[in-house]
């Protein structure tokens, strides 16, 4: 197998790091699985392409509303406080 040379920041190879499943998963393991997990090449059904119609609908009549209220109902507000501060 090929093997390819990436550069990353300390930071970067931390999150890595606590991502692993096990202590010795790889690297490549890691980001594989995210990779995966990232990409769906399942096509989206019938209900599904009428839902996001609806919500762009929802969008554009201006139905929406803010995380900030949503979590303000919620009892939460402090915490979207303190990652928007």
């Amino acid at each position: 197998m090929a093997m390819t040379t990436v550069q990353l920041r300390p930071e970067t190879k931390k999150k890595l790091d606590n991502l692993k499943l096990h202590p010795r998963e790889t690297y490549d393991e890691v980001i594989d699985r995210l990779a995966d997990a990232a990409y769906d090449d399942e096509d989206l059904s019938d209900d599904e392409h009428e839902d996001i119609r609806e919500s762009e609908n929802d969008i554009k009549a201006g139905r929406v509303r803010s995380l900030r209220d949503i979590m303000k109902d919620l009892g939460d507000d402090q915490a979207i406080r303190s990652m928007v501060e």
